[in-house]
């Protein structure tokens, strides 16, 4: 039997989505088959930060692609962020204990075989284009999500 995880990731904050991108690798190392779903402010993390265009975009769209984080880099903490010193501060801890960035994990995934899957609602209303995201992303609607969700021994919202 086949076991299945579905992880929903709407958060752009950096330790949650180190949080799920743990989880995503752990379960594929349990030969667990692994989808994750970023919905609206979770698409930070698997936009690519050296793909951004401001091509065919309107004002607003524009003015959201400089605003936003331009990959898992620049995500913000979700907690004691202030203006970045707690994030630097998680940072040195990380590196105190030789854990891996928030990046290494992302490529870990990509590599395990992590299905990465991108709302196409959130994309179009946040004026993302798929060219903008990591190569991986597949991009499909809420309902492609449901059936998998559906099917998945385990469901969880970040």
């Amino acid at each position: 039997m086949t076991r299945s995880m579905n992880l929903l990731m709407f958060s752009g904050d950096y330790d949650k989505a180190l949080a799920a991108l743990i989880l995503a690798n752990t379960a594929r190392e349990m030969n667990v088959d692994v989808t994750m779903f970023f919905a609206f402010w979770g698409l930070m993390l698997v936009r690519d930060p050296n793909k951004m265009t401001l091509e065919d975009k309107s004002a607003y769209e524009k003015m959201f692609s400089m605003m936003t984080p331009r990959g898992p880099a620049e995500l913000p903490l979700s907690k004691m962020n202030f203006a970045g010193i707690g994030k630097s501060m998680l940072l040195e801890m990380m590196e105190e204990d030789d854990t891996p960035p928030l990046e290494a994990f992302l490529k870990g995934a990509q590599k395990k075989g992590v299905r990465f899957c991108g709302c196409k609602l959130s994309m179009e209303v946040m004026g993302l284009k798929k060219e903008e995201m990591i190569p991986e992303l597949e991009v499909i609607t809420a309902q492609d999500y449901l059936e998998n969700a559906l099917n998945s021994n385990m469901q969880l919202f970040i």
